[in-house]
């Protein structure tokens, strides 16, 4: 039996899921477990999802799954001491669950997939473990790791954003929210708890009089950028237009542009992030420039394959 951590776009698949998305990648259901008051103890509890794939073969496996995790040789599910330990020893394993940093790691045997999410803290459950179909769930992430397209009424592209990006719609009125967006298929998508055909979701923006921008989790809430005009270092914010000004600034251009470089640096902003976020505050958000991976590592513009907007 082999356990590797979850890549980033597994993670997301160790919580529930809607309807629509447990369907497509073929969530059994799952087990949510912990060590009790002492650590040591071992409390489950199954819940089903798709209990026509529940096969025999399919309790069989996760039986050997879960036995194996809590056995002396991986010892993941063996306690939460061991658990913690195992977490440790493999950091790249984190990441930032709805509250806390937790860890996931992911099992495969011939026919299913298991994504465990762990948490080694008292008082918490401490993991769960979501059992998949193998072949749905890698079909469904090799899908969805194109992206969700959003386009206008007559089927003209505007912006595309992984899986589990947010957008920010700005209502006729001036309200805004934001809303989380899931990949369903090549033409449906989840707006927050609503599904849409793509056309279907164009076409009700266009009616109210709405818009959409994307609010990529790529980049930054803010960063600090160089205005050239005023020979200050600006700040620009995700999602917003223009720039707020501050009074810092070095004697020449040169050294107030290295002012707003070293800020971001120290923040761990790229240069790509920096330029993208310029870009967008100017251009619009849904502009391929206010996106980092259209630059380099030094900040400088790569050729977009989308032919309306190759340079």
């Amino acid at each position: 039996m082999k356990i590797r951590p979850l890549n980033t776009d597994e993670q997301k698949y160790t919580y529930t899921q809607s309807t629509q998305i447990e369907g497509q990648t073929g969530c059994i259901g799952h087990l949510r477990g912990d060590f009790g008051t002492g650590g040591k103890e071992f409390f489950t509890s199954w819940f089903d999802r798709r209990r026509d794939l529940k096969t025999d073969q399919f309790k069989s496996e996760l039986d050997e799954v879960i036995n194996a995790l809590r056995s002396k040789e991986y010892g993941l599910l063996k306690s939460r001491s061991d658990m913690s330990q195992y977490a440790n020893n493999c950091p790249n394993s984190a990441f930032e669950g709805s509250y806390t940093t937790e860890y996931g790691f992911r099992v495969d045997t011939e026919k299913h997939a298991f994504l465990i999410r762990c948490n080694p803290t008292r008082g918490d459950y401490n993991f769960y473990c979501y059992c998949f179909v193998r072949e749905w769930l890698d079909q469904h992430l090799e899908k969805a790791s194109r992206g969700i397209r959003f386009i206008t009424s007559d089927y003209k592209e505007k912006f595309i954003i992984p899986d589990g990006d947010k957008i920010r719609i700005t209502l006729s009125d001036g309200e805004q929210l934001d809303r989380t967006c899931r990949y369903i298929d090549d033409y449906h998508l989840e707006v927050g708890n609503n599904l849409y055909h793509i056309c279907e979701f164009a076409e009700r923006m266009e009616q109210n009089g709405n818009t959409v921008i994307p609010l990529r989790s790529s980049l930054p809430e803010q960063c600090y950028i160089f205005v050239q005009t005023e020979n200050c270092v600006g700040i620009v914010k995700k999602g917003e237009s223009g720039f707020y000004r501050t009074e810092i600034q070095g004697g020449k251009p040169s050294e107030t542009n290295a002012i707003a470089n070293k800020m971001n640096e120290k923040l761990g902003i790229s240069k790509g992030q920096t330029e993208a976020m310029k870009a967008g505050s100017m251009f619009g958000w849904g502009a391929p420039a206010a996106d980092p991976k259209n630059y380099d590592e030094n900040g400088i513009p790569v050729k977009i394959k989308n032919k309306d907007y190759e340079r």
